[in-house]
C-alpha cells in the first residue's frame, strides 16, 4: 500500500558531504512525522532525525550541527543533508514515516535502507 524509496547515500571522504531524499507513495492520508534511522555493524538502529508535519525536528546529539533534515509535504518527502561527515557516521540509513491511511489506520513504515560509507 505505501512504499518508501530512498536515493542518495555511496562513498565519501572524511569531512565531505551527502544528501539522502526519501519519497512516500501510495494510499497515505497524511504524514505525522518522517526521519532517518541509521545501523551500523553490529550496532543497534538508532534515530538520526525527524521532522514532524508541523516543521519540529530532532537530531541525534552526535548529528546536531552537522546534519540538516528538511520536508517536502507536497511530495510526501524528506531530505536530509550530511555535512562534516566522519568515519563513524557510516552505516545503514533507513527512511522512516509515521502516517495515515486512506483506508484508515496509522502506520510506521520503513525503506529498503541505503549505505552511507565514510572513508578516513
Amino acid at each position: 500500500q505505501v512504499q518508501l524509496v530512498e536515493s542518495g547515500g555511496g562513498l565519501v571522504q572524511s569531512g565531505g558531504s551527502l544528501s539522502l531524499s526519501c519519497a512516500a507513495s501510495g494510499s497515505i492520508s497524511s504524514i505525522n512525522e518522517m526521519g532517518w534511522y541509521r545501523q551500523a555493524p553490529g550496532e543497534q538502529r538508532e534515530l538520526v532525525a525527524a521532522i514532524t508535519s508541523g516543521g519540529s525536528t530532532n537530531y541525534a546529539a552526535s548529528v546536531k550541527g552537522r546534519f540538516s533534515i528538511s520536508s517536502d509535504s507536497a511530495k510526501n518527502a524528506v531530505h536530509l543533508q550530511m555535512n562534516s561527515l566522519k568515519p563513524e557516521d557510516t552505516a545503514v540509513y533507513y527512511c522512516t514515516a509515521d502516517l495515515f491511511l486512506v483506508a484508515g489506520g496509522r502506520y510506521d513504515y520503513w525503506g529498503q535502507g541505503t549505505q552511507v560509507t565514510v572513508s578516513s
